[in-house]
């Protein structure tokens, strides 16, 4: 069975799908000769701006499924990139009656996304903060009932700790890529057996109950 997804929001998830795969070959090729560079000594620093870095469309419903199992009304996504995961978490927190907070430090893919919203017709539901996610996330106030992870793995735990005493009893912490040796210490902290939460994987995602 297929989500109950608005039409407009169909429609651009199958054009942003369809060009994320078309990069993915470019990806892997600029990965590898980064690789290459470090190998041999170079400090050559792989600029992520111009790639899309999205969830695949089974990623896209696990996420919505979970935002809506947990009736999630406020919702914050560290790292957006090119706004393919925020769709399927904007259906969710719209269908909840919420909203999503999206955060992206890219000024180029932040203009990319504000049309890209207005296209889906998310843009009543979505706040976009341009900007490092550490300083953009603040301020925030109201209390959090799910949080995507998918921005700089290392900033995994900073962006976590920020937001932490904001997410409210039951909320669902959730981390792309939990494999990535920069989500270490990240991993190791969420699941410490002293930490407040219950903490299990979902292929490379990390998936953690927060119960303070």
């Amino acid at each position: 069975m297929s989500l109950p997804l608005d039409p407009s929001i169909r429609t651009v998830l199958q054009r942003l799908h369809a060009e994320a795969a078309e990069d993915a070959e470019r990806w892997n090729a600029r990965k590898s000769r980064a690789e290459a560079g470090r190998a041999s000594g170079s400090d050559e620093l792989v600029r992520m701006g111009e790639f899309y870095l999205s969830v695949s469309p089974e990623e896209g419903r696990w996420l919505y499924l979970m935002a809506r199992l947990a009736r999630a009304r406020y919702l914050v996504e560290f790292g957006t990139s090119y706004g393919v995961s925020t769709l399927y978490l904007a259906a969710a927190a719209r269908a909840n009656g919420g909203q999503l907070i999206a955060t992206e430090v890219h000024p180029d893919k932040c203009a990319t996304l504000r049309r890209t919203f207005r296209e889906a017709g998310v843009d009543d539901v979505v706040t976009l903060l341009e900007g490092d996610a550490r300083e953009t996330l603040s301020s925030l106030s109201r209390p959090v009932d799910l949080l995507f992870l998918d921005g700089w793995k290392s900033l995994y735990l900073p962006v976590f700790e920020l937001l932490k005493d904001r997410l409210v009893p039951g909320a669902l912490v959730l981390a792309d890529n939990a494999d990535h040796e920069g989500a270490a210490n990240y991993v190791a902290a969420m699941t410490d057996p002293a930490a407040d939460c219950l903490t299990v994987r979902h292929n490379d995602m990390l998936v953690s109950y927060w119960r303070p």
